[in-house]
């Protein structure tokens, strides 16, 4: 077994994972961005900002340019969109499953227990158990 491989695979979901950078990588899908841009759609302190975006470069998923006094951002490639797409698509399917459970949940509440019962105990006819 690849053992470095895996590690590699794994500290790339683990460098993912974080909400700020998962954002920042969907802001980025729009093309270059400013910093100042970036700071007013994700309403966090810059220095937050700042962090999260220095272990994105270091990753080498985004790449900073200099624009006079403005520092620029963009998507080191357009995998990392492929990326962020399939997972959507993934969770889109997911929680839609969980959905169809949990109306399955829901209908199986009100109609009747293997006991003829509702799953709160009272009978089918609405009348509390004597």
């Amino acid at each position: 077994m690849a053992v470095a491989l895996y590690q590699a695979k794994a500290e790339f979901f683990r460098m993912l994972g974080h909400p700020v950078r998962i954002r920042v990588l969907e802001l980025l899908q729009a093309g270059p961005t400013p910093v100042r841009d970036l700071l007013a759609e994700l309403e966090i302190e810059p220095s937050s900002l700042s962090q999260q975006l220095a272990v994105l470069r270091r990753s080498g998923i985004v790449t900073a340019t200099r624009e006079g006094s403005t520092v620029v951002y963009a998507l080191a490639g357009g995998d990392v969109a492929d990326l962020l797409r399939a997972a959507r698509r993934i969770l889109t399917g997911l929680i839609s499953e969980q959905h169809a459970l949990l109306a399955e949940l829901r209908a199986a509440a009100d109609g009747p227990g293997e006991d003829g019962h509702r799953e709160d105990g009272r009978p089918l006819g609405g009348q509390p158990p004597r």
